[in-house]
């Protein structure tokens, strides 16, 4: 008997969105990953696994060292060269390089509009045409009487942490502004009106 494959070393602690992607077969033919703002590379397991050819950036060299450390046995990857501490607003990559660009739980974190529009933009610009950009992101859809503005467009959530926050007349706005298409509806998950978390999938 053949023993049962094990998705947590085929896939790890991957973004159940992300995931979901992965098996409606999106990112298919897309061979050149960057996850912007990697942390310790929950999202980056199937890909490497893969054969991908996969990048990293994050502002904790802790958290850079410790992915290095655990990526020297996969091939064809230089773990110096494809993970390394930058912002995500200066991604260290030339132009149009990637099939697809991950941002999983970052851009919330945004000190303001400008900051978040030019880790926005920074992410874009290394996007290939054709390339897809995965985005997760707290929201506040669905929990709009629930948050409190302070200012800048940050809020403070029921759960009593503070985010940047978005809405889907801001992401329809940027998605136009971007010149690129939806590739999926825009998607939000109320979690027990604590807080909102929403998926964008943008095609370059």
């Amino acid at each position: 008997m053949k023993p049962k494959p094990n998705p947590q070393e085929t896939y790890g602690n991957i973004d159940i969105y992300l995931f979901d992607q992965i098996l409606k077969g999106t990112y298919a033919n897309c061979t050149s990953i960057l996850d912007a703002g990697c942390g310790q590379g929950r999202n980056l397991i199937y890909f490497l696994n893969s054969g991908c050819e996969v990048y990293g950036v994050d502002r904790s060299e802790e958290t850079i060292s410790a992915l290095r450390e655990a990526t020297h046995s996969f091939p064809l990857i230089n773990p110096e060269e494809n993970f390394q501490v930058s912002s995500v607003e200066n991604l260290p990559f030339e132009n149009e390089k990637f099939d697809l660009v991950i941002s999983s739980a970052v851009l919330h974190f945004a000190e303001n509009l400008e900051h978040f529009e030019a880790m926005l933009d920074s992410m874009w610009r290394v996007l290939k045409p054709g390339g897809y950009f995965f985005c997760r992101l707290a929201s506040e859809i669905g929990i709009e009487s629930s948050v409190q503005f302070i200012g800048n467009g940050r809020y403070i959530l029921p759960d009593g942490s503070e985010r940047f926050l978005v809405n889907q007349v801001m992401l329809l706005r940027l998605t136009k502004k971007l010149g690129g298409d939806l590739h999926e509806p825009i998607k939000t998950t109320n979690v027990q009106n604590m807080r909102a978390m929403t998926t964008w999938c943008i095609r370059k």
